[in-house]
């Protein structure tokens, strides 16, 4: 049990209980995108190594230059950073690619999806549980507005999941009794643990710290917009300082069936010394 109280904390420390705005300082990096609909200025996280470090890496060599925001979800995000991306023909479905590596995770509680959020895609579920980045491919979030009643109940659905999960995992946990219960057919036995299973999931679910939005969250999220329901899936390692007019611009255009802009928005980068 001991395994699994840490196990969960990991889980909670994930989706992220308490956050602030990056500090600027002297030490930042920043990164330039050139497109045709205007420039974004980002700023890269000293805290988020792994992925500030390939970043640069692959915008020193060239290798963002001519790809395309080739997903871009109004409300939501615009996507870039797929090498299949450069020169490919016109309703083409693209997002699949990207070097042959992944980077570790590096969620950290301190960054969320606020609009403007550079964050790196990645594929999801069971084939990905560390949630590993994607070597090349990013987002930038637009989102939205959320109201504070929705802040709420999207609280209490992941604390929700998170107390699911937990029992899924003690009854897991106890798994060959509850197989030898059901072998001897001793019902009265069976539900005799189950009682027991859930009682010490609620002991030790009171004891854990909940998900709670800080006020800072909740300020950004009810004023400026983001995207939320991400918060500790996926590594966040950079925000935009200049150029959200143009991340709005690059929301709104038109696309396909597949997200992709019907017109091809190509991008340029630079690091800014």
């Amino acid at each position: 049990m001991r395994n699994l109280f840490v196990l969960v904390l990991l889980v909670f420390a994930g989706i992220g209980i308490s956050c602030s705005r990056a500090e600027k300082s002297t030490g930042d990096t920043m990164v330039l995108i050139k497109t045709d609909l205007g420039n974004i200025k980002l700023m890269l996280y000293n805290e988020t190594p792994e992925h500030k470090k390939n970043f640069l890496k692959l915008v020193d060599e060239g290798f963002y230059n001519g790809l395309l925001f080739h997903r871009v979800i109004k409300d939501f995000m615009i996507q870039g950073g797929d090498p299949e991306s450069k020169n490919a023909q016109p309703g083409v479905r693209l997002g699949s690619g990207g070097p042959e590596y992944t980077i570790p995770a590096e969620i950290n509680p301190k960054y969320f999806h606020k609009k403007g959020a550079l964050a790196a895609a990645r594929k999801g579920g069971s084939a990905n549980p560390e949630k590993r980045s994607s070597g090349s491919q990013f987002y930038i979030v637009e989102g939205e507005v959320i109201s504070a009643g929705k802040l709420d109940t999207m609280e209490i659905s992941m604390n929700k999941r998170a107390k699911d999960e937990l029992l899924k995992q003690t009854f897991m946990a106890y798994k060959a009794e509850l197989t030898q219960f059901r072998a001897d057919k001793d019902q009265a036995g069976l539900n005799a643990k189950a009682i027991q299973i859930r009682e010490e999931v609620d002991s030790v679910w009171s004891t854990m710290e909940k998900v709670a939005y800080t006020p800072e969250q909740r300020e950004i999220y009810t004023t400026i917009g983001g995207y939320p329901s991400l918060d500790g899936e996926y590594t966040v390692f950079g925000e935009v300082v200049e150029g959200l007019d143009v991340l709005t611009n690059i929301a709104s255009i038109e696309v396909d069936k597949n997200k992709r802009p019907l017109s091809d928005i190509k991008m340029e980068m630079e690091l800014i010394k």
